[in-house]
């Protein structure tokens, strides 16, 4: 049997103020033409589905073309909700979809969903676990000590009684750590997750009776301890901190029980995000000009502040989303002590300091007079300072 594993398509996602949902279509196009390719005869995914709880009409109008498409190939397709999505938008009409080989669990309830598929080596049994929280498996099982992520999942799998003489494969949407090391944060994975303590974390043990774990909620692909306890990653690169990211898609090959193959399949965006470094005048030389249509973000090394920066590189590169500066100005500013750096200190004399370290000269009386008004109506500051 073979299976397809995707994760984190965000779909509705932008990037600054440009819109992805080209970039989406183009990308889950090619997907499909991977199915078709390999002859896939189920695809995983491992949650976060869309990028907003309340996605976007062009976002559902995305999924809808994209469900449809797999079920006009007859493929079997398995859903789970993640930590972005909605769960009752995400399972309604759930039990509709099932008539199209379309699996949905957005929403636990209790019980472990599960289904199989057959081939000629028997049975391939796949479990859904979409993204839980600890309160919400604990009001299930109040009988059990449930104090953590791990706790909870470790419980819904106790009591799932899951045969380890199958060939088992389960869809989830968690943090999951190996023995001693956390997975690679893509940046882009929402709310908490760059804060992750203890409580979120699942070790990758409690999965040992799994034949393939399809996971979700890490943008950056990569195993977890074993090759198939795998994140998928996202579809394309969402933040600064994903540049340097091979996205790829796993194709996993089911054998007989014990016989997994898992075949890392490259992704191509239609615009990859890059970033570039370096003074203004040697990145927009004409030798060094290229790919004009990527995401770019852009750190300029330049000591001084360059007028107009964002408009001069969107003449070339009209898909540039953020610069900022990296030279002896930025630098000294990130080794100064912020808690001390008020100490004593009126506002206009702070404000100063700061404009003398960014600018090299004095701050003027107008735009002391700007910064002031602005720091009133932030609450900084009150009217008698």
């Amino acid at each position: 049997m073979k299976v397809l594993h995707l994760g984190d398509l965000h779909l509705g996602k932008t990037l600054g103020e440009y819109d992805l949902v080209q970039d989406q279509k183009y990308i889950l196009d090619q997907i499909l033409g991977m199915v078709e390719k390999y002859s896939i005869d189920a695809v995983l995914i491992a949650g976060d589905i869309y990028d907003k709880a309340i996605p976007t009409e062009a976002a559902t109008r995305l999924l809808n073309g994209f469900l449809s498409a797999l079920a006009e190939k007859k493929v079997n397709t398995f859903l789970i909700s993640g930590n972005h999505d909605s769960d009752d938008r995400l399972n309604f009409g759930s039990s509709l979809f099932e008539k199209s080989n379309i699996f949905i669990s957005a929403v636990f309830d209790g019980a472990l969903y599960k289904k199989s598929l057959m081939d000629a080596y028997g049975e391939v049994f796949f479990y859904l676990l979409p993204f839980v929280k600890a309160s919400q498996v604990r009001h299930f099982f109040p009988e059990e000590k449930i104090e953590s992520y791990d706790d909870a999942v470790r419980v819904v799998l106790k009591h799932a009684e899951i045969d380890t003489s199958k060939r088992n494969v389960l869809i989830a949407h968690q943090f999951v750590a190996g023995k001693s090391k956390d997975p690679n944060l893509g940046g882009s994975e929402g709310v908490g997750v760059q804060s992750v303590g203890l409580v979120e974390k699942i070790g990758y043990d409690c999965f040992d009776c799994f034949d393939y774990v399809a996971l979700g909620h890490i943008h950056s692909p990569q195993k977890i301890m074993r090759d198939t306890i795998r994140y998928s990653g996202s579809l394309l690169k969402y933040s600064l901190s994903e540049a340097s990211d091979r996205k790829s898609v796993p194709v996993i090959t089911l054998g007989e029980k014990g016989v997994v193959k898992v075949e890392l399949v490259p992704l191509l965006p239609m615009r990859d995000l890059r970033h570039i470094k370096g003074p203004i005048k040697k990145l927009l030389a004409k030798e060094n000009i290229r790919d004009q249509e990527d995401f770019l973000y852009v750190t300029l090394t330049d000591e001084e502040i360059i007028n107009d920066s964002m408009k001069i590189f969107q003449q070339i590169y009209p898909n540039t989303v953020k610069i900022d500066y990296d030279n002896s100005h930025t630098r000294e500013i990130e080794h100064v002590d912020i808690s001390e750096i008020g100490s004593g200190k009126s506002f206009q004399e702070i404000i100063g300091d700061f404009y003398r370290q960014m600018y090299g000269n004095e701050i003027s009386g107008e735009e002391l007079d700007i910064m002031r008004q602005v720091a009133k109506e932030v609450g900084v500051i009150d009217e008698t300072d």
